[in-house]
């Protein structure tokens, strides 16, 4: 009995060395074969890959919320439409099959703060990436400083890698910060890098008629709605700060 489980343990460490070599997950076999009793040599194989594939996938689920960089993760489930009714939640139901990525369409949430437009962007962007999708998130006064530092700093660069190589990029708080000529002209470069190619969600305190204010350009202005609106959907958002409404205070 002893030599069984001397061999045995040699036979676990043999086929770890080989999973190893081969840069394959790490797996626990004495208690994955533990529970699988009498396989034949084609479904003990059947069962490593199987777990290997859900290792894989496990680790992919990491590595792109990771990138994603979301700030937090946010459903529909906990978004108040009894108070928020500008926005149906059938609407973004309709939008939550995100078929309409695969399109490069775009998404933009206008409206006052406080109303749940980074909310519902974000419940887009935990959906994408349920269904495996590339997303990326950032606020557009960091997109501009990533973008100014993106030749001198490789953090900068690395995430404008990841901006690049995603399927979706939500934009957040676009309009709080008037932009310079020069950060105005970098924002619509990377609007045109990412026409017809990458879906954008955006979501702004502005409407579209007020953007040349914070953008300080007509010219620049007209150029970054007519790529971003091509293919949009528009969800314009009214009503009061759900925040103002539910804060707390220290002492409740």
């Amino acid at each position: 009995m002893q030599r069984q489980v001397a061999a045995m343990n040699e036979r676990i460490e043999r086929v770890n060395a080989l999973v190893s070599g081969l840069h394959l997950a790490p797996v626990d076999l004495e208690n994955l074969y533990a529970k699988k009793n009498n396989l034949t040599p084609l479904e003990s194989v059947e069962v490593f890959l199987s777990e290997q594939q859900r290792l894989r996938t496990e680790k992919q689920n990491l590595i792109r919320r990771r990138r994603a960089n979301l700030p937090a993760e946010k459903t529909l489930e906990t978004f108040d439409f009894g108070f928020q009714r500008s926005v149906s939640k059938e609407q973004m139901l309709r939008l939550s099959d995100m078929t309409w990525v695969e399109q490069a369409f775009n998404i933009c949430f206008l409206g006052p703060p406080g109303i749940g437009k980074t909310h519902l962007a974000l419940s887009l962007a935990v959906q994408a990436l349920n269904l495996g999708y590339a997303v990326a998130f950032t606020t557009l006064d960091e997109l501009i400083i990533t973008l100014k530092t993106s030749q001198i700093s490789t953090a900068s660069k690395r995430r404008i890698k990841i901006l690049n190589s995603a399927s979706l990029v939500i934009i957040d708080e676009v309009g709080f910060m008037p932009l310079s000529t020069i950060e105005a002209n970098l924002f619509f470069g990377f609007v045109s890098s990412m026409s017809e190619k990458t879906s954008l969600i955006i979501t702004s305190n502005k409407g579209f008629d007020e953007w040349a204010d914070f953008l300080g350009d007509a010219t620049i202005t007209t150029a970054i709605l007519d790529r971003l609106i091509h293919h949009c959907e528009i969800l314009n958002m009214t009503g009061n700060s759900y925040r103002l409404q539910h804060r707390k205070t220290i002492t409740q």
